[in-house]
Formats: structure tokens, C-alpha cells, sequence
């Protein structure tokens, strides 16, 4: 009602996506924008149309208790004003002036994709492939049966036959008395037969003839 006793035509809009399109299509002389808006912020919506516009006139409308709000936004977007509600005809005949007057750069623009990235289109995210199946569980190796070892069949120690080392012993014994009497008879048959007493001739001659 204002805007229409001094003659302007006005158009709203609900948030602001819209209000940065029909800035778009309309390029209006001057915008009144708030600060809390649905979809995209009145800060936000009013450096997009200082980007596409820079002789873009905005005045931010805020509450009192918004007012450091839509001060630091009108800084950073370049406003040429901001109004206090709830306003009257006389609190706007005393801004329009400075209004109209020179339109003061915009610092936030250079932080605006730093600021608010999700504006961009999001990347598609990557195709999340299935997760690939466990591994099998490892067999276990069946245990292998002990060998069988094959003790060797013992041996039975050899039966070793005692020897009676007493008989040959006795033996040689009886072979040297035999031997002894023998050259014992042998010299006295000799002595006897030099004596005399004994022919020994006819002694072995009696004795072979005995043999045989």
C-alpha cells in the first residue's frame, strides 16, 4: 500500500528461491527482503542477486530483536538500507532518499560458494558396489595317523656253551706223568739192559710178536 501511493507496482514472493527468480525475470528498481525466508535465506538470496545484478537495490526488513541479523546481512550483500518493523509512511519518506542514493559494494561475494556450498548441485555420489562375499572358511587338514614303526625283532643273545678249561688242563697234566714214566721205564729197561739184567732185544722182539 505504501509502494502503490508513490506510484510503484510490487510483487511477493514466499521464499526464496522465488524472490531470486522473479528478480531474474522482473530486474524490479528496488527489493525488501527478510532475513528468515524458507528455502534459501534472505542473505543468501540477496548476494545471488547482486551477482547477477550489481546495481541490485535491496533493504532489509527485520524485527528489532533481528536487527544485528539483518545489519550484518545488509554489510555483506551491499543493501542500501534496512527497516525496522513495524514501520509507518513517515519512517520510509525518511529513508527513501538514501534509498535511491548510491548502492555500496558487496564483500560477501567473494566468500558466497565458500559460505554456503550446498547451493552447488551436489556431485553424484559413486555407485556403492556390494560388499564382497566372506572367503570360505579354510578346511581344516585331517591330522594324519601316526606311522607305524617296525621295532626290530631282538635278537636272543647266543647260548654260549661254557668251556671247562680244567680238562685240558688235566689232560696235558696226565700226557707229562705218561711222558715222565715213560723216559722214567725207557732209561731203566736201558740201564738194566747195559747192566745186564734186561735183553732188551728179545724184549721187543716178545712184544711185537704179541701185537700181532
Amino acid at each position: 500500500m505504501v509502494l502503490r501511493k508513490r506510484g510503484w507496482s510490487s510483487k511477493v514472493v514466499k521464499d526464496g528461491d522465488k524472490a531470486v527468480d522473479e528478480f531474474v525475470a522482473l530486474r524490479p528498481d528496488l527489493v525488501f527482503i527478510a532475513v528468515d525466508i524458507p528455502t534459501l535465506d534472505g542473505h543468501v538470496a540477496a548476494l545471488e542477486m547482486r551477482e547477477s545484478d550489481p546495481k541490485a537495490r535491496v533493504v532489509f526488513v527485520a524485527s528489532r530483536g533481528r536487527m544485528d541479523l539483518a545489519e550484518d546481512a545488509a554489510f555483506s550483500a551491499g543493501a542500501v538500507g534496512v527497516l525496522m518493523t513495524p514501520f509507518t509512511d513517515s519512517s520510509i519518506e525518511e529513508a527513501w532518499s538514501h534509498w535511491m542514493g548510491k548502492i555500496p559494494e558487496a564483500p560477501g561475494l567473494t566468500d558466497l560458494d565458500a559460505l554456503y556450498p550446498t547451493l552447488e548441485d551436489p556431485e553424484p555420489a559413486p555407485l556403492a558396489l556390494p560388499p564382497l562375499p566372506g572367503m570360505p572358511p579354510i578346511p581344516e587338514m585331517p591330522t594324519p595317523p601316526p606311522e607305524s614303526v617296525e621295532l626290530p625283532t631282538p635278537v636272543a643273545p647266543e647260548t654260549v656253551t661254557p668251556v671247562n678249561l680244567r680238562k685240558p688242563r688235566k689232560k696235558l697234566r696226565w700226557i707229562i706223568r705218561l711222558t715222565f714214566l715213560l723216559i722214567i721205564a725207557g732209561g731203566a729197561m736201558g740201564g738194566a739192559h747195559y747192566a745186564g739184567l734186561l735183553d732188551i732185544h728179545t724184549l721187543t722182539e716178545e712184544f711185537r710178536e704179541l701185537i700181532l
